[in-house]
C-alpha cells in the first residue's frame, strides 16, 4: 500500500512540473516537495529505519556529486565568458544567411554540448543569437532548435547529460562505449530538425547588429 501511495505522490508531482506552463508553478519547487514527500512517507512506513537512512544518505551523496560536477562546469564557463573567450566563436560567423546561420549554430551547439552540460550550453548559445539575431521570432525558432541540439548533443558523451553523468559516476557505463553507441542516432535527431527549420529561413538574410560588435554572451 505504501509503494502505491510514493507512486501516486510521483505520478502527481510529474504531471504538475509537465504542467509547469499552465499551472504557473515552479517546477524546482515541485521537484522538491515531491521527493520530500515520497522520502518522508518511505521513512515513515518502513519497518528498518537504519536502512532507509543508508539509502537516503547513498542518494543524497550521487547527487551532490552531480552537482558538484555542474558547478563546476558553469564556472568553467563564467570564467572564460568573463575573459571574452566565445569572441573566438562570434568573429568566425560571418554569414549573412539565416539559413546557414541556423546550421552553423546547431553544430556547434551539437559539439559543445558533449563537453559541457547541456544546459549551460544552450544558455551560452541562446545568449549568443540574441545578439546576433534583431527580430523575436527568428530568435525563437533558434532557441529551440538550440535545446534541441543540445540535448542530442549532451546525450552521446559522459559529460554533456546530467542522466549520463550519472550513469557514467555509477559505472553502468563507460565514455567509449557511449559514444559508439549513441553518436550516430544523436546525430540523426540533430540534423533532421535542423534541416526541417532551416527551409523555413531559406533565403532570409540577417537582419541585426554587427556580428564584430557582439563581445558581451
Amino acid at each position: 500500500m505504501a509503494a502505491i501511495i510514493i507512486l501516486l505522490i510521483f505520478i502527481f508531482g510529474y504531471t504538475v512540473i509537465a504542467l509547469e506552463h499552465i499551472l504557473k508553478i515552479n517546477k524546482a519547487a515541485t521537484a522538491l516537495i515531491t521527493g520530500v514527500l515520497c522520502w518522508t512517507f518511505y521513512i515513515v512506513n518502513s519497518d528498518a529505519p537504519s536502512e532507509v537512512d543508508a539509502a537516503l544518505l547513498n542518494h543524497v551523496g550521487d547527487i551532490a556529486s552531480i552537482l558538484f560536477f555542474l558547478l563546476g562546469a558553469m564556472t568553467i564557463v563564467a570564467l572564460i565568458d568573463s575573459h571574452n573567450g566565445f569572441d573566438i566563436i562570434t568573429q568566425k560567423i560571418t554569414t549573412t544567411s539565416t539559413q546557414i546561420l541556423l546550421l552553423v549554430i546547431t553544430a556547434i551547439t551539437f559539439f559543445l554540448s558533449s563537453l559541457l552540460d547541456n544546459l549551460t550550453t544552450a544558455i551560452v548559445m541562446t545568449s549568443l543569437c540574441s545578439k546576433i539575431l534583431s527580430e523575436k521570432e527568428d530568435r525563437l525558432w533558434f532557441a529551440g532548435m538550440i535545446v534541441i541540439a543540445a540535448n542530442a548533443g549532451g546525450v552521446w558523451s559522459p559529460l554533456g547529460d546530467v542522466t549520463t553523468t550519472m550513469l557514467w559516476i555509477g559505472g553502468q557505463i563507460t565514455a567509449l562505449n557511449i559514444i559508439k553507441q549513441l553518436i550516430l542516432p544523436s546525430l540523426v535527431v540533430c540534423i533532421i530538425p535542423a534541416l526541417i527549420i532551416s527551409y523555413r529561413f531559406r533565403g532570409k538574410k540577417i537582419q541585426s547588429i554587427p556580428i564584430s560588435d557582439c563581445t558581451d554572451i
